[in-house]
C-alpha cells in the first residue's frame, strides 16, 4: 500500500484528488495539507468537503504530513510546491507535481530536490494530453515555417496563470519539432499595431471564463490551409487518475526528473 499525502487538498483540485485517492486500489490516503491557518485545519478530511468522514486528519504542518508519505501529489502553487519539494526529497517521497506557473529560479530548485527522490511535473496529467504532445512535435517535425503555430487554450475565469501549463506542454513540443528553443519564438502577447506575424514564432492566446475544465487547440495555419490539433476536458478526474498513476509509477524509479511522457511509456 502506498501512502499519499494530497497538498493543497482545500482546492477544486485537491477535493478531486482526495476523493480519487480515497477509492483507488494499492493507495490510502495518509494527510490532507492545507495552507497555515485554513479553516480545515484539525477537521476530518471528508467532513470538511461535506461528505462521510474519511478518517484522516487535515494539517497543515508538512513535515509531520510528509513522515510516513511514498508520494505527495502537489496540485498547489509554485511558492508552496518548492517548499515541498524539499521536504518530500528528505522524505524520499515521490512528488507529483500539477502545479503551473513556475519562474526560472523555481525549476532550478525543484531540479536540486530531484537529486533526492523522483519529481513527476506535467502541465496537465491527463492521457490524451500528453498524446498530443506527441502528436504535436511530429506535425510540428513535418510542417516548415509557411506553417504558423498558434496554442489558443480556454480555462475557467479563476485559473490565474496564461499561458496555461498545458499550452506551454504543447508550444515546447511544437518547438521540439522544429528543432528550436521555444523562449527563441513565443510570442505571447498581442495589442495594438503589433505588425505583421513574425515567421517561425509560436503564439499563444489565452480565454478564461465560465467553469470552462480545459481546451487546447494547436493550429498550424499554411496557405490555404489549416490543422488543427485539439483535446478537450469534461472531467477533471482525468487529472487526478493520471497524478495516482505516477505516484504509483514513481515507487520504483530512482531520483530524477519525470514527466507523465515517461509515466505512460510514450518517449
Amino acid at each position: 500500500m502506498v501512502n499519499i499525502v494530497v497538498a493543497g487538498g482545500a482546492g477544486r483540485m485537491g477535493r478531486m484528488l482526495i476523493r480519487e485517492v480515497a477509492a483507488a486500489e494499492g493507495v490510502a490516503l495518509s494527510a490532507v495539507l492545507v495552507r497555515p491557518g485554513h479553516d480545515w485545519v484539525g477537521r476530518d478530511a471528508g467532513a470538511a468537503m461535506g461528505g462521510a468522514d474519511l478518517g484522516v486528519t487535515v494539517t497543515d504542518d508538512a513535515v509531520e504530513a510528509f513522515a510516513t508519505a511514498q508520494a505527495v501529489i502537489d496540485f498547489t502553487t509554485p511558492e508552496a510546491t518548492v517548499d515541498y519539494a524539499g521536504l518530500a526529497a528528505q522524505a524520499r517521497a515521490v512528488h507529483v507535481i500539477g502545479t503551473t506557473g513556475f519562474a526560472p529560479e523555481d525549476l532550478q530548485k525543484l531540479s536540486a530536490a530531484a537529486r533526492h527522490a523522483p519529481i513527476v511535473r506535467a502541465g496537465n496529467m491527463s492521457l490524451g494530453v500528453n498524446l498530443l504532445t506527441q502528436l504535436v512535435r511530429q506535425v510540428a517535425a513535418a510542417l516548415d515555417e509557411d506553417y504558423d503555430i498558434e496554442v489558443v487554450e480556454a480555462h475557467h475565469n479563476r485559473k490565474v496563470d496564461a499561458p496555461s501549463g498545458t499550452a506551454l506542454m504543447l508550444g515546447e513540443a511544437a518547438a521540439a519539432g522544429r528543432g528550436v528553443a521555444l523562449h527563441d519564438v513565443s510570442d505571447r502577447g498581442r495589442d495594438g499595431m503589433t505588425g505583421a506575424r513574425r515567421r517561425g514564432a509560436i503564439g499563444f492566446s489565452a480565454i478564461r471564463g465560465g467553469d470552462i475544465i480545459g481546451e487546447h487547440d494547436v493550429v498550424f495555419a499554411g496557405p490555404g490551409e489549416r490543422v488543427i490539433l485539439r483535446h478537450k476536458a469534461d472531467d477533471r478526474g482525468i487529472f487526478a487518475r493520471g497524478a495516482v498513476k505516477a505516484a504509483l509509477w514513481g515507487q520504483t524509479q530512482p531520483p530524477g526528473e519525470y514527466d507523465m511522457i515517461d509515466v505512460l511509456g510514450l518517449r
